[in-house]
């Protein structure tokens, strides 16, 4: 943690919203506690950190593909526990859900740093991708809870780049997903990360995925 760091998790800041990103994106949220799965230690590490402490749990495991579930892949998981009031507090202020309450996603208390929660939300619930066949960045935002979808596609609106998107659609595993229109995808994924390096509010697989991407697009 900084001097410029929050005071508090429900402060709205660039840390506080990229760590609720985190959390609605893949995350579960109790009555006296939370448990979010990081895509990669570094971005482990930097949730703990903003969060003032918690514990990680690193193991391997099979995976289905979002899109096609005949399709597994085998990566290394990071879990990050927070323990404490937060939780349920996180929860009451942002519309996370808890339990059988399915929440309402309320982020716009977090609309000063809306860079940092898109960033913590394309990093949990986002797939970036090369489109060999049309030259471009891909973007696309998976999830089984349809709400947040929806919330994340407001939040897109008002970014200050030009995001459209494809309808949200059905997956075969019984989720929802929608695209970034692929004429958006590079300049959405630049603008997401801007600043992130200065910051180290990233994950570090995710990003150098997308600057992948990004020069694959660039010939």
């Amino acid at each position: 943690m900084t001097a410029d760091s929050p005071s508090s998790l429900l402060e709205c800041h660039p840390e506080t919203a990229y760590f609720w990103g985190h959390v609605a994106g893949d995350g579960e949220v109790r009555a006296d506690d939370l448990t979010v799965r990081a895509p990669d230690e570094g971005c482990a590490d930097r949730l703990v950190a903003i969060a003032g402490g918690g514990d990680v749990d690193h193991h391997r495991t099979e995976r289905e593909y979002a899109h096609d579930t005949s399709i597994t892949r085998t990566e290394d998981e990071y879990h990050v526990t927070v323990a404490g009031d937060v939780a349920a507090r996180g929860s009451a202020a942002f519309g996370l859900p808890t339990g059988e309450n399915r929440g309402g996603y309320r982020f716009d208390a977090l609309a000063d740093a809306n860079r940092q929660l898109l960033r913590g939300l394309l990093e949990s619930c986002g797939t970036v991708c090369f489109k060999s066949s049309a030259g471009v960045v891909g973007i696309s935002f998976v999830h089984d809870d349809r709400t947040l979808l929806e919330t994340i596609q407001g939040r897109l609106d008002a970014c200050p780049v030009d995001v459209p998107t494809d309808d949200i659609a059905e997956t075969s595993s019984g989720g929802y997903w929608f695209g970034v229109d692929d004429a958006a995808g590079d300049r959405f994924g630049r603008w997401v990360y801007d600043g992130s390096e200065a910051t180290d509010l990233f994950a570090p697989t995710r990003r150098q995925k997308l600057l992948r991407s990004l020069e694959q697009a660039e010939g």
